[in-house]
């Protein structure tokens, strides 16, 4: 398949069953960093990263402040647990009411492991998970963060060139007409690193994605993809974030949250 039909209507779709955002309606926005205070897993970063999102989005992208949820393990930051039942309840807040062309922001910022897949549908044999703070006695959430290379399931992954890597049956269950873009720390064979950027600690992805886009606000998909892994190698970090959607998308449109 030529480059110009990797990205023609008949690969895309657009109009068939789904549109891109345009990102113009309503901008809502969940934010969760767990640090694991206390815990033999704690981790540095994933409170600040919460707290750059936030200003970042606010900022440059036009979220509002009273339209952001942040759940963090820090009481300073805010009053909301990282829990289980939290953030499943924040989740569906936040999608609750969207309509066309709304943007719903979400990030994760915390551990993440691997249980043994249960409906066959991950190459490797296992579905990635994340833990919320009291992962222990309420147990997981199916899904990000390390080794969350594929961590929601959406169907359609690409390369380096923005052509898809992989795509899936067009009847699989999991097939939404929503248009979901994700960005992941990694590789499911891979974990996201916790740093240390001008004196704070902080996640490595969250810095060089705010970063490149901070610098060069206009980028297209795969320029932020390649940008962004630009700076983790330039850093020592081995990560490889991975671009990820619900639908075949042109990767050379503008980048927009």
């Amino acid at each position: 398949m030529s480059s110009t039909d990797d990205f023609s209507p008949a690969v895309t779709g657009e109009g068939v069953q789904w549109a891109y955002s345009t990102c113009t309606g309503n901008k809502k926005a969940l934010l969760i960093g767990i640090n694991y205070v206390g815990t033999s897993a704690e981790l540095g970063g994933c409170v600040n990263d919460v707290l750059n999102l936030r200003k970042f989005i606010t900022e440059r992208w036009g979220y509002d402040n009273s339209n952001i949820v942040t759940l963090t393990d820090d009481k300073k930051v805010s009053t909301l647990a990282p829990t289980k039942a939290n953030i499943l309840a924040q989740l569906k807040e936040l999608v609750k009411g969207a309509q066309q062309n709304d943007a719903l922001f979400l990030c994760y910022s915390g551990h993440g492991t691997q249980i043994r897949d249960k409906d066959g549908n991950e190459i490797d044999g296992q579905d990635e998970v994340i833990c919320p703070v009291d992962y222990k006695s309420a147990g997981y959430i199916d899904d990000d963060c390390c080794n969350s290379g594929t961590a929601l399931d959406l169907l359609y992954t690409y390369g380096p060139d923005g052509r898809i890597l992989n795509g899936a049956n067009p009847d699989d269950p999991k097939k939404s007409p929503a248009d979901v873009i994700y960005l992941s720390g990694c590789r499911d064979d891979q974990t996201s690193d916790d740093t240390v950027e001008d004196g704070r600690a902080t996640g490595a992805l969250s810095h060089a994605f705010v970063d490149t886009l901070t610098k060069e606000p206009e980028q297209s998909y795969i320029d932020m993809l390649k940008s962004t892994r630009k700076i983790l190698r330039k850093k020592g970090h081995t990560q490889i974030p991975q671009l990820s959607s619900s639908h075949p998308i042109d990767t050379r449109l503008q980048f927009i949250i």
